[in-house]
């Protein structure tokens, strides 16, 4: 069961994770936080966790395949097709 608890919104955008909340996450001060928005919930994880759930995402890509080439090269030819424009 997930826990649910109330916070406020204070100056500056800054919340305060309750301690039982924090200590139930296992957060430590110093630790690096990774924010994100997801179907309008603001999600916060430690940034070890992030890069866990992503390579999980990934983990059925075969080796050989580079999606960041993939990316770059979709991306040089949107470039390519608005300078034609």
């Amino acid at each position: 069961m997930s826990q649910v608890m109330e916070v406020s919104l204070g100056k500056q955008g800054r919340v305060v994770i309750p301690a039982e909340l924090r200590r139930l996450l296992d957060f430590q001060e110093g630790d690096k936080l990774v924010a994100r928005e997801e179907a309008g919930r603001l999600i916060l994880e430690k940034r070890e966790v992030a890069h866990q759930r992503l390579q999980s995402l990934l983990a059925h890509l075969p080796a050989e395949r580079s999606i960041v080439d993939e990316l770059i090269g979709e991306r040089r030819e949107a470039a390519k097709r608005e300078a034609e424009e």
